[in-house]
């Protein structure tokens, strides 16, 4: 019980950081998991670990998130024109590339990458990706429905192992020079559909007979305190635009997934 909780505590405290650090959360897992001991149904302790870093994002942007419920059914001025409905439309169309993309090739991809010596390259793909971004055009653009789309295929693409979520999104966001502090904006509130989804799908093959709570609990907790931290800590840097520095921190997982390979 004691080496299931302190796994379940490491699991969640790297769930937490990497989902929002541009560092891909499901390479760390892919890197770690293995070693690590879980007692109970793995898909669901996957499952609250989604959860745990879903929570931060709707906190941190409420304000939004409020927008976004009260606009259509309060909202002043044209329907089309309120800020609630615009911003509705934008993350519904970055949404459906990200879900045919992921419903179409999530196995696909799950088994082409996941696995160290694959993670070697798709860390350096995302640690290159982030030292590209110092190298970032101005911002010349407001966020518009194509952009949206760009960005939801992007994001789609990022269910491969090792390539970051965040980090792709956001830098790609910047390359179509998008301000720093929208992209960042943007990029996790379209996370929420797409942990959302993630949720709803693994919840159909979560088996809740096999209930740990102790786990459950522990990594449930650890993944909402360092998400949340991770989300403020690299809000910051985006609007700092120190995206690159986690090229370091991409860089390092490919060479440890290159020597877990070799192993």
């Amino acid at each position: 019980m004691i080496a299931s909780a302190l796994g379940a505590a490491f699991l969640g405290i790297l769930q937490g950081l990497t989902e929002f650090l541009p560092v891909s959360s499901s390479g760390h897992l892919v890197l770690f998991q293995q070693f690590l001991e879980i007692t109970g149904d793995t898909v669901l302790f996957d499952l609250v670990l989604h959860v745990g870093t879903l929570l931060p994002v709707l906190y941190f942007y409420r304000e939004q998130v409020a927008v976004l419920v009260r606009d259509p059914l309060q909202g002043q001025g044209p329907f089309m024109e309120r800020d609630g409905v615009r911003l509705w439309g934008l993350l519904v169309a970055a949404s459906v590339p990200t879900a045919i993309i992921g419903l179409t090739f999530e196995d696909t991809f799950d088994a082409l990458f996941a696995n160290p010596a694959a993670l070697t390259i798709t860390f350096a793909i995302t640690g290159t990706l982030m030292l590209a971004t110092r190298f970032a055009p101005a911002p010349s653009r407001r966020l518009t429905l194509p952009l949206a789309i760009v960005l939801g295929i992007v994001q789609g693409m990022a269910i491969t192992p090792g390539i970051s979520r965040s980090g792709s999104t956001i830098a790609a966001a910047l390359f179509l020079g998008i301000d720093r502090e929208q992209a960042a904006r943007f990029s996790f509130l379209m996370s929420v559909p797409a942990i959302t989804g993630a949720v709803l799908k693994k919840g159909l093959d979560a088996d809740l007979a096999a209930f740990d709570p102790v786990a459950l609990v522990v990594g449930f907790s650890t993944a909402l305190v360092t998400g949340y931290l991770a989300l403020v800590l690299l809000v910051e840097l985006v609007k700092r635009g120190g995206l690159h520095w986690f090229a370091i921190w991409c860089y390092g997982a490919a060479i440890l997934a290159g020597y877990f390979a070799m192993m």
